[in-house]
């Protein structure tokens, strides 16, 4: 009996550990696109203090810094993947996070969030909403970040 429970120990600290680290070096590169990311973005704009980072997947990819500039006004900074232009802007000339989600749900009373993130398309900074309708398909909603506006709907996947 010992013998069995010393073995699922084993077992599970070695579970454990092959875990951690593909965890940690699948992190690696999202890491690193962080770290240039905001060094690049303490160059070219006023941020001064990162206190968040997401990655956006849409027609390119950017990188979207939550945090404060100088001054201590929060912003967000839109850096592109490739060279190009970086957009900053403080969170108060947009709607927040909660005012995105609740222009969904008063369109779509039953959707379940799954996800919340910045993004930006053709130069317009969005929220991108995931989330899943009451057949528990995959949607998404697009609501440009500026003007609150619905910029475009991918339904039912």
């Amino acid at each position: 009996m010992k013998k069995a429970i010393w073995s699922i120990i084993i077992l599970l600290v070695i579970s454990i550990g092959a875990g951690s680290l593909i965890y940690f070096n699948s992190m690696k590169p999202v890491k690193a696109a962080e770290s240039k990311a905001v060094e690049r973005a303490k160059q070219e704009t006023d941020l001064a203090e990162t206190e968040d980072f997401s990655l956006y997947h849409g027609t390119e990819t950017c990188y979207v810094i939550e945090g404060k500039d100088h001054d201590g006004t929060s912003i967000y900074v839109w850096v592109p993947e490739k060279k190009g232009k970086i957009v900053t802007l403080k969170q108060s000339e947009g709607i927040s996070k909660s005012e995105a989600i609740n222009r969904l749900k008063h369109e779509k009373n039953s959707a379940e969030i799954v996800s919340v993130r910045l993004g930006m398309e053709k130069n317009i900074p969005l929220w991108e909403i995931h989330y899943r309708s009451g057949n528990n398909l995959i949607n998404y909603y697009y609501i440009d970040f500026k003007t609150g506006e619905w910029l475009k709907k991918i339904e039912n996947l």
